[in-house]
């Protein structure tokens, strides 16, 4: 045995050899036999076993056989142990393929690693089966918790298999009261931003296009529409709220009539909305915002920062909240379960709302 543990040193040594060369994972018995032990005791070091009777000498013997031949613990195996894995799991319906709500898993990732956890993503495009085989999957690797998310604010039915497990709804919620714990955009609080961004330039006739179509998004930014206008001694002109569909071509065929409105200013329901409608101003002769300002909402970059002027909006702060889903999962953050958690939504004030700001 003590010409072994020598050995085991030399770069020339078979056991140096053997991991140079292997093509399969190193075993248990691999290490005990390098160490000079039982398979038992090998087990007991990796597994941090205190109260087992195992001398100092001999547990450093172990700990070294496993750093020279790169031993690797059998993940499945101590999960199997301990009943819960270092896994968080996230399940979601197409915010992996969707151009910003990816930040979601992004903002899971980075603070799942934070606390020692990896993260198994599962995207479903909203497929019930999938959904279903992707929980069980979880339920199986014994994850930490499970988060369910959707790519835009929406209410959502909790998953009969989904409730097995510790979870968390993530940009969406339970209608359900108490149903569930989740984490959402506060989107009262992005509209009020939003309006106040024209305020503050002195705008005191300020029209809304919100969407056509049912959301929470369009009653909370609504809301917050009024917010501002109340915070800023401004009665509310329902004249000034108009519909559209939630695109580009929404927001150009509201043009004409924003213009009947003799508004100065614009705060749209989405970036898109708002992008439409430089073409239309512009159509018209309108400069922005010499003639009109303009303000969207969700801060997708690839069409906000890229439009001439560039678009003053409110970002959806979907980092944070894949951050604070798993804060939440994890018993650091409070999660109470009679009402969402909201994530505020932060402003992004551009060129297209007063002519000082760079272009």
């Amino acid at each position: 045995m003590i010409s072994q543990e020598k050995n085991s040193g030399n770069p020339g040594s078979p056991a140096v050899h053997a991991r140079a060369d292997r093509a399969h994972p190193v075993t248990l018995r691999e290490v005990a036999e390098l160490a000079g032990v039982s398979t038992a005791t090998v087990s007991l070091v990796i597994n941090k076993k205190k109260n087992a009777r195992i001398a100092d000498e001999t547990r450093q013997r172990v700990t070294e056989a496993i750093a020279k031949l790169g031993y690797r613990p059998n993940a499945m195996a101590k999960t199997l142990v301990s009943g819960t894995s270092k896994f968080i799991g996230l399940v979601a319906d197409g915010v992996a393929t969707t151009p910003f709500a990816g930040q979601i898993i992004h903002g899971a990732q980075d603070e799942a690693w934070k606390h020692g956890y990896a993260l198994l993503i599962a995207n479903t495009e909203g497929n019930k089966d999938l959904e279903k085989d992707a929980i069980a999957m979880m339920l199986e690797y014994k994850v930490r918790g499970i988060l369910y998310s959707t790519w835009f604010h929406r209410p959502t039915d909790v998953p009969e298999t989904l409730r097995e497990a510790d979870f968390v709804l993530v940009n969406c919620f339970s209608p359900e009261a108490g149903a569930a714990r989740a984490v959402v955009p506060d989107e009262a609080q992005g509209g009020q931003s939003a309006t106040e961004i024209l305020l503050r330039e002195g705008h005191r006739r300020i029209a809304f296009i919100n969407t056509t179509t049912p959301a929470p998004a369009k009653d909370g930014r609504l809301q917050g529409y009024k917010f501002a206008l109340e915070g800023a001694g401004i009665p509310f002109n329902p004249d000034l709220v108009l519909e559209a569909y939630p695109d580009q071509e929404g927001g150009y065929g509201a043009t004409d009539d924003l213009l009947k409105l003799k508004v100065s200013a614009v705060y749209c329901y989405n970036d898109r909305m708002a992008m439409g409608l430089y073409d239309g101003l512009r159509e018209n002769g309108l400069s922005i915002p010499d003639d009109i300002a303009v303000v969207g909402f969700d801060n997708q970059e690839v069409i906000a920062a890229h439009l001439r002027p560039p678009l003053s909006t409110v970002s959806l702060p979907h980092y944070e909240l894949g951050a604070a889903g798993v804060r939440m999962l994890l018993g650091l953050d409070a999660a109470p379960l009679d009402s969402a958690v909201k994530i505020a939504c932060p402003a992004v004030e551009r060129a297209s709302v007063a002519v000082h700001l760079p272009a």
